[in-house]
């Protein structure tokens, strides 16, 4: 009796692992915004100018955890998901109430593989676009923005959705500050804030993605002029319930960073590891960003 019960579960196992995997596909359920792409100083917009920024993100996980917080027995998803987004940032000379305002969109382009289903896809996901207001003090950088991902990349229907595109529009809010707590400004200390609010998904009869709040922050030091290094971490929540859902997702990661600027090519560089300590209702794994900005 014992064999045929533990036979019974394996598959009510897999059901769950792959119930909850196909929302997971970008590490953020219901979420548009990979959380960890912005690291040191992330709540600073740069001064007016034109830049381009290539954000190369690698997620890897071998583990789903319920929504206590426990890994699933028996299932091993194997994810792997490789996204370049290039990003186009302008902030321009005009002022508002002293800031500058700005306008950025991106477009991302994303590889998955998931190795419990024996799927992959590669495709163009969905455009997002940005108007930014950002302001630098003496000790303090400020920023403010809007901005909505259109579905125009491919997606499945919900809730087995392995493609690049989420199906649905997602307006998202902004908030952040980094701090200089010395006169040399060598340390800084940053929290960057999204919320994203989702409609309907296309193609569904009325499933809509919950709200999600994402917080992104950093400690740095800067060792030299043109190099800092510092922990960074990210904490991403699901605030209202999908629907249908019972419960919320959630997850927490942190690491380390290094980012260096060459004055020779004008090109910024960073590099962070951030390994998710907490998931529920998700995936567990780890996190490695490459993010390149250069100033034209």
């Amino acid at each position: 009796m014992r064999r045929i019960k533990t036979i019974q579960t394996i598959p009510g196992l897999l059901v769950a692992g792959l119930i909850l995997i196909p929302g997971l596909l970008s590490a953020q359920p219901s979420a548009h915004y990979v959380p960890g792409v912005e690291g040191i100083k992330g709540a600073s917009l740069p001064p007016p100018g034109v830049y381009v920024r290539d954000y190369n993100v690698f997620y890897f996980a071998n583990q789903v955890n319920d929504f206590s917080g426990d890994e699933i027995p028996g299932v091993d998803p194997e994810v792997f998901i490789y996204a370049n987004v290039p990003r186009i940032i302008w902030i321009t000379e005009l002022k508002v109430l002293g800031g500058n305002i700005g306008v950025d969109a991106l477009i991302p382009l994303q590889y998955t593989d998931i190795g419990l289903i024996d799927d992959s896809t590669f495709g163009v996901g969905d455009v997002f676009a940005e108007v930014t207001w950002s302001r630098h003090f003496q000790q303090f950088d400020l920023s403010l923005g809007y901005g909505a991902y259109a579905p125009t990349g491919n997606s499945d229907p919900a809730p087995l959705n392995t493609e690049p595109g989420l199906g649905y529009w997602t307006h998202m809010f902004t908030a952040g500050a980094t701090w200089y707590p010395d006169k040399d400004k060598k340390w800084a200390l940053s929290a960057l804030n999204r919320y994203e609010i989702n409609t309907e998904k296309d193609d569904t009869e009325g499933w809509r993605p919950g709200q999600v709040w994402t917080l992104e922050y950093g400690l740095s030091y800067g060792l030299r002029p043109t190099v800092d290094v510092g922990v960074v971490g990210y904490y991403q929540l699901r605030t209202t319930k999908s629907t249908g859902a019972e419960d919320r997702e959630q997850v927490a990661a942190i690491g380390p960073e290094v980012s260096a600027f060459c004055t020779k090519l004008g090109l910024n560089t960073s590099l962070r590891y951030l390994y998710e300590f907490m998931a529920e209702g998700r995936l567990q794994g780890h996190t490695v960003a490459l993010t390149l900005t250069k100033k034209f």
